[in-house]
Parts: structure tokens; C-alpha cells; sequence
């Protein structure tokens, strides 16, 4: 992403806390991607858990905060005396952003809300669509890791007055995510609808806002959740595809494999209905961010190794046992 040099945003305040981790949940992760609005419910409990490990570092589980009742399930009742003065509801400044996988793509695509203009009646009404889509998405994933205990909140762009010009951002005010950060909790945020001073609308992806973030909160680390192991030579599915384990970022923000090296070109594969960039924007926006002197790890989610990757273990040399790709400066 190229940075707008007419930009203008509210940088993370002076005493918000240093942030250790941004976590991108791929929406395909969370999702069946090829199953309308249906979310994978064991890979983001699994997720939901290995973040609470990686934000709290203790083995005993805070109190739930969904009081809602789930749909077909029974009522959760809160326990005050659960609560009290509990330690482990102390967690390490982590901030998590999600795609929409199967939530809000249909929606964008078939309207065109990526390309606008909002004087359509169709792109208006997909404009629409697509936030109800996505921010229904989001309050799940909020509900799930709140039931972990992890004090989480729901930020949409659109609604913090997040614009984009010609798809870049242009302005990003984000005085809510340090006030949440600043009051201890968690904000999740997502990819979202947004106005457009140029085409009138446009999606702004879950890839480009972690970019944007990273480069005002500067974290310790940033972790992509996917689903699959990293980023390979050419589409997983493919017989012969090979993991890339590590790729190096110059200062200009070009790339290039480090490990393993390879002879042949890389392809990497956009869905049709996918109106972000897919595997494209991710390398990008990744490369962008390590180009600030952080790394990023991107890696399957709900494993071993991600779990790893959560929890910092991986800031020194990566171990030859570890599956997932790495991405950092030449620095």
C-alpha cells in the first residue's frame, strides 16, 4: 500500500501502552469460504483459546463476558463472585483484525462496491449489504473471544470515519482504538465498506488496515492467521507446491525468497469473488510492515504453530521444525 502523503489521521497516543502483537484472522480461517455466511466454529474456538494463551500467559481461564444467549443454545448467566479481583483478566496489548471470508464478499462482488460509484442504486444497496454482512461477522468473533475472557470490543472503520482515495487510505482516525487499548481492551476490528473521496466507495480490506496500524502502533510482531501453512510458490493445492519459509524486505518495500531458493517464478492465485487481493495484498501489506523493522509470520491458524507464533517465540531464528513463513527486513 502506498502511503497517501495528504493523509491524515489521530496517531495512537503517547501513553498507549506498547503493543505487542497485531493478529490478522483470515477470513477464510474463521470461515467456510465457499459456504455463504457460515463461520468454522472449531477453528475459531481453537483460535479464540491460543489467543487468550498468548495475551494472558496463564493457564487458568478468566471468567466469560458474553451474556447473550446464543442462537439454539440456553442463556449464560453471569457469576459476580466469578469475577472479583481476577489477575488473569490482565492481558498483554494485542489489537486483532479480520477479513470476511464468507461474510460481505458475495455481497461486494456482485454489487461492485469496490469500484462504486454510490450513485447506483445497486452499489448503494451492496454498500449496505456488505457492512451488515461484515459487522455481523464481527460481532461473533467478538462473542467468541469474550466467552475466552479476553475483554473485546468492535471497531469498524466506516464507523470511525476511516475515507480512502482511489483505495488508499486518506484518513484513519484512530483515537477509539487507543482509547480502548488505553481503558485494557482488546479492539477487533475488520474489513469494511468505506467511502471513497474519489469513486464514492470502496472495500477497505483487513490486510491494508493491519499495514496502516502497524506503521502508528509499531508492535512487537504481527501474526497473519490463514488457512494454510504460509505462503508457497504457487497455490497449495497444486502437486509440488513449496512453503517459503522466509522472505527478506528491502527498504524500498520490494521482496525477494530467501529460504528455500527457488528456480521457477511465483504464482499467487486471487479468487474470483475475493475483491481484496487475496494472497497478492498480503504479501504486500506484509512487506510494507516489515519494512518498518517487523516481522511478520504468516501461518495456519488453530495449530501448534501459530500458537508459537502468538506468543512471540519466533522473534530470534526460526526453527527448522516450525511451518509457516516468515517475513522481515534485510536490516
Amino acid at each position: 500500500m502506498e502511503e497517501n502523503k495528504n493523509q491524515s489521521q489521530t496517531p495512537l497516543s503517547p501513553c498507549t501502552p506498547s503493543i505487542r502483537c497485531i493478529v490478522k484472522l483470515g477470513g477464510a480461517a474463521v470461515t467456510c469460504k465457499n459456504e455463504f455466511e457460515m463461520i468454522n466454529e472449531e477453528v475459531l474456538q481453537k483460535v479464540s483459546e491460543q489467543l487468550r494463551q498468548a495475551m494472558i500467559g496463564s493457564s487458568e481461564k478468566p471468567p466469560g463476558m458474553d451474556w447473550s444467549k446464543r442462537l439454539g443454545g440456553s442463556e449464560i448467566c453471569c457469576n459476580p463472585e466469578e469475577f472479583g479481583d481476577h489477575s488473569a483478566m490482565e492481558c498483554s496489548p494485542f489489537i486483532v483484525v479480520h477479513g470476511a471470508g464468507s461474510f460481505g464478499h458475495f455481497q461486494a462482488s456482485k454489487s461492485g462496491v469496490h469500484k462504486g460509484p454510490l450513485n447506483k442504486p445497486l452499489v448503494k444497496g451492496g454498500f449496505v449489504a456488505t457492512r451488515i454482512s461484515v459487522t455481523t461477522l464481527n460481532l461473533e468473533i467478538v462473542r467468541a473471544l469474550a466467552r475466552e475472557g479476553i475483554p473485546s470490543i468492535g471497531i469498524s472503520p466506516f464507523s470511525c470515519g476511516w475515507l480512502t482515495s482511489e483505495r488508499h487510505i486518506s484518513s484513519a482516525d484512530l483515537s477509539s482504538v487507543a482509547k480502548a487499548i488505553d481503558s485494557g481492551f482488546t479492539p477487533v476490528l475488520h474489513g469494511d465498506a468505506v467511502l471513497d473521496e474519489i469513486q464514492g466507495c470502496t472495500i477497505l480490506s483487513g490486510d491494508v488496515i493491519i499495514s496502516h496500524l502497524a506503521a502508528y502502533s509499531k508492535p512487537k510482531y504481527v501474526v497473519f492467521l490463514t488457512d494454510v501453512y504460509g505462503v508457497y510458490d504457487r497455490p497449495p493445492t497444486e502437486p509440488g507446491a513449496i512453503l517459503l519459509k522466509e522472505i527478506a524486505v528491502a527498504d524500498d518495500g520490494s521482496w525477494s525468497v530467501v529460504k528455500p531458493k527457488l528456480q521457477n517464478s511465483i504464482e499467487l492465485a486471487v479468487s474470483a469473488h475475493d475483491t481484496t487481493g487475496g494472497m497478492k495484498t498480503k504479501i504486500s501489506e506484509a512487506a510494507m510492515i516489515a519494512k518498518h523493522g517487523i516481522d511478520v509470520y504468516i501461518v495456519k491458524a488453530a495449530t501448534s504453530h501459530s500458537l508459537r507464533a502468538l506468543n512471540g517465540d519466533l522473534r530470534g531464528s526460526i526453527p527448522d521444525d516450525w511451518l509457516g513463513t516468515v517475513v522481515r527486513s534485510l536490516r
